[in-house]
């Protein structure tokens, strides 16, 4: 039988990559890697840590390396970190060698996420013209995905199954 290739979720921080993640692997049967989580298991400190101990640097290169080795698996649900795809290396071989899904939220829901947690290291230093320029130019690169996604519409079962749709047509 010809394995499927891995199902990833991307998209900005806040945009429910983890959540929709395990959904469809409970729907599917199949694994789900969260990679920001392998991360922190890895290094045993949480990312905001590493931001702030390390630098964004530091966390890039961890992050590479960790998400190229995981993309090898097959058959797998996999969601990158919100930066992970704006690195060239982990683009071209998403786009390669999986089926990637955009999850698309308009800015203004995005913020009000991005600014009600406390896990985002990327946005503590940001205000709110800052934050509103990452969304649209991280978004341009987003849209290189196999698939965008148009979440604001939608409740989590809908994405799920959406996904799930498009996934076994592929």
């Amino acid at each position: 039988m010809k394995l499927k290739k891995n199902l990833v979720l991307l998209g900005m921080m806040g945009s429910g990559k983890s959540t929709i993640g395990h959904l469809i692997s409970k729907k599917l049967g199949q694994e789900f890697i969260d990679v920001d989580s392998v991360i922190e298991k890895e290094t045993s400190i949480k990312i905001s840590e590493i931001f702030l101990k390390k630098g964004e640097l530091f966390f890039r290169n961890l992050e590479e390396k960790i998400t190229l080795k995981l993309l090898e698996n097959r058959n797998t649900i996999i969601s990158l970190g919100g930066g992970a795809f704006i690195n060239d290396k982990i683009r071209k071989e998403v786009l390669k060698n999986n089926l990637s899904f955009w999850l698309n939220w308009n800015a203004y829901t995005l913020m009000e996420r991005i600014k009600k947690s406390k896990k985002r290291p990327i946005a503590f230093n940001l205000d709110e013209t800052k934050l509103m320029e990452l969304i649209k130019n991280r978004s341009k690169i987003y849209s290189k995905a196999k698939f965008k996604i148009n979440c604001q519409k939608l409740s989590k079962k809908e994405i799920t199954k959406k996904i799930i749709g498009l996934y076994e047509k592929n």
